[in-house]
């Protein structure tokens, strides 16, 4: 027979292991794990946030894990998005290069997407624009010409070094080669060699090659530019002060056709998601920020650094506008360094719901630069 004393620890541990069961369960279905309970309920409307129902059970959202897609991090991690999709679920879905991305958008397995222009142009020209729709605008800047200081101290240095770029014809890769033009030296696009040497390396790799030496910088998006930093590196050009009014578009959000057809309401929901995301972000940038970093550290297992978010976060501004003219103006860069033919981008953009999504919270029109879709 056990002792008195055994029977009473048992019988509080029971008492506290059944108090403690309802929340576990509450916590366990409020992550998605006790979708299972709910199969003997009735099955609910697709009903949004404005009590209408919704044409489609879920809409798959593509984003990268980079603070340039902010809008995405951050409206995933508060809910703002989901709460204007009501019933409708959101399978999120994060990528790392812009082509895997539009290959899942190309393959039906995605809906809508956080993506940079150049992939957004190269997709719409070889699709002869058939695939997808810019839809919104999400950032701009984010972007640094970040160097060993040790090697490189002024521009001009920048010849006869090894310069990293993510990726080739990738949008930081057309604005380094058309930098390069500028400055009249030679490099040829297809292997990156010239007058200075375009390494095409993965962001994430970057920081190693930057601190073994084989880089000797990179033109680069937050946060691996902050990451350069915090390794040793100098800001030597913030790629904003070479843009009139100091804004260009870094991210946008496109939109299968397919999807915008069948689903517009859905495409709604979510743009009046994205248009109150970037008002809580540019209202509360601290929380804001702490906010993308538990995304990225749900992503990647850690958050970044404060020496690295701290400096990158003020850099990107979150912006509904697409900024379109700037986009003519990269297509035009890439056609330059002969990366792409010269591309007939007219349609390439339907800003018809985001306009409608801003007249009702009150905000000025934004322009497609007289490339939108004809109706």
């Amino acid at each position: 027979m056990p002792a008195i004393g055994t029977s009473a620890k048992t019988l509080r541990r029971s008492l506290v292991a059944a108090a403690a069961l309802p929340l576990l369960i509450g916590a366990l279905a409020s992550c998605g794990y006790g979708s299972e309970a709910a199969k003997d309920d009735a099955p609910k409307a697709n009903v949004a946030a404005d009590g209408k129902k919704l044409s489609a059970s879920e809409v798959r959202i593509g984003y990268f894990p980079n603070l340039t897609h902010a809008t995405a991090l951050v409206g995933l991690q508060e809910g703002l998005i989901a709460k204007e999709l009501g019933a409708t679920a959101i399978k999120p879905q994060a990528f790392n290069a812009g082509p895997s991305e539009i290959e899942a958008l190309n393959g039906g397995s995605l809906d809508i997407g956080f993506i940079g222009p150049s992939p957004s142009i190269n997709a719409y020209v070889k699709s002869k624009g058939s695939n997808l729709r810019i839809i919104s605008g999400s950032a701009s800047g984010g972007v640094k010409l970040v160097v060993n200081p040790a090697k490189i101290k002024t521009l001009d240095d920048l010849k006869g070094k090894n310069i990293a770029t993510p990726q080739k014809g990738n949008t930081q890769d057309v604005a380094f080669l058309n930098w390069i033009a500028e400055k009249g030296w030679k490099v040829d696009p297809e292997s990156g060699k010239g007058d200075v040497s375009v390494v095409r390396t993965d962001n994430k790799v970057t920081p190693d090659a930057f601190k073994s030496g084989s880089i000797d910088g990179a033109w680069v998006p937050e946060p691996t530019a902050s990451k350069l930093v915090s390794d040793g590196g100098a800001v030597l050009l913030d790629e904003t002060a070479l843009w009139p009014d100091k804004k260009f578009v870094i991210t946008n959000i496109i939109v299968s056709q397919k999807f915008l057809k069948e689903h517009p309401d859905v495409v709604e929901a979510v743009l009046t998601g994205t248009v109150k995301t970037n008002e809580w972000i540019n209202a509360n940038p601290e929380k804001a920020k702490a906010s993308a970093n538990a995304k990225l550290a749900a992503e990647s297992g850690k958050p970044l650094d404060a020496k690295v978010i701290d400096p990158a976060w003020p850099s990107i501004l979150l912006t509904d506008d697409p900024l379109a003219s700037t986009l003519k103006t990269q297509a035009e860069w890439a056609v330059k360094a002969k990366l792409i033919e010269q591309p007939d981008l007219n349609g390439i953009y339907d800003l018809t719901l985001l306009n409608k999504v801003l007249k009702a919270a009150g905000k000025p029109a934004v322009s497609d630069a007289g490339l939108g879709a004809t109706k």
